[in-house]
């Protein structure tokens, strides 16, 4: 039994390390999350001639090494400059949301009066965001029955149907086509929009590239789907929605008239 002095002096003790351990306590300041920032993976522009000067185009792939962030609100800067170091051409192209863990191309296309010697793309910090998912649960968008078809005026036409995994509609999907040789190096790329892509109900979608340097061989045509909008919430509201699941019709055979594995597990014991 502790003596009833000691008793008080113990509680007297306490009563003034505490407020000394809580404004400790509330003096450390908690670690701020580190984010990594958008990535531009590869780049690629082309210049030919055009009927009002020339005619710039450009593809590019942003990655975002973040899993539970999206990088929103990012804005793409292409400038170009003569041989003199002149700037001929500058544009500034407002990207859609980077999602968690995942990478966005983007493709666009310039005017400009003089032709540029020199087209480099920049990006302005993503803002970001926590999302409300994981990152598996924002599953891209299958494609089928993509076909690329060369065209006399050494453009590229490609075809093919989006698909949307999630039980929801999707009001707006970007269908964007990356064009790569043998190697796999980025030649250029295309961008389309396609309008309410039900779930099982796959829309068909169109799109041209153009602009591409002369003896370009396309060996392998990349087709990436994302939702529309400086913000993830789109995508977010699909992936809360749920996705599809992936076996809906009951299977048509007859039963098995005796348990295989219950068979083999009795034979086993015996």
């Amino acid at each position: 039994m502790i003596p009833r002095s000691r008793t008080a002096g113990l509680l007297v003790l306490g009563a003034i390390c505490l407020p000394a351990c809580l404004s400790a306590c509330a003096s450390e300041e908690r670690p701020v999350q580190q984010l990594k920032p958008l990535a531009l993976k590869e780049q690629v522009s082309n210049i030919v001639k055009s009927a009002d000067g020339y005619a710039v185009t450009w593809a590019g792939v942003l990655s975002n090494a973040n899993p539970w962030h999206f990088g929103e609100h990012v804005v793409a800067t292409i400038v170009g400059h003569d041989a003199r170091g002149a700037e001929v051409v500058r544009m500034d192209q407002p990207l859609d949301a980077v999602p968690p863990g995942g990478s966005l191309a983007f493709t666009g296309q310039a005017s400009a009066t003089q032709k540029p010697a020199k087209v480099t793309i920049q990006y302005r910090p993503a803002q970001w965001r926590m999302a409300g998912r994981i990152a598996s649960a924002f599953q891209r968008f299958p494609t089928s029955r993509v076909q690329t078809m060369r065209q006399k005026d050494g453009t590229y036409l490609i075809t093919g149907y989006i698909a949307n995994p999630y039980r929801i509609p999707a009001s707006t999907l970007v269908v964007n086509a990356l064009l790569r040789d043998k190697a796999g190096k980025l030649l250029g790329g295309g961008s389309t929009f396609v309008d309410e892509v039900q779930a099982g109900s796959p829309p068909r979608f169109i799109l041209t590239v153009s602009g591409l340097p002369k003896g370009a061989e396309v060996a392998k045509t990349e087709i990436t789907a994302r939702t529309w909008g400086s913000t993830g919430r789109p995508y977010e509201e699909l992936a809360l929605a749920g996705a599809v699941p992936v076996h809906t019709v009951k299977p048509t055979s007859e039963p098995f008239a005796v348990d295989r594995n219950t068979s083999i597990v009795s034979e086993y014991k015996q």
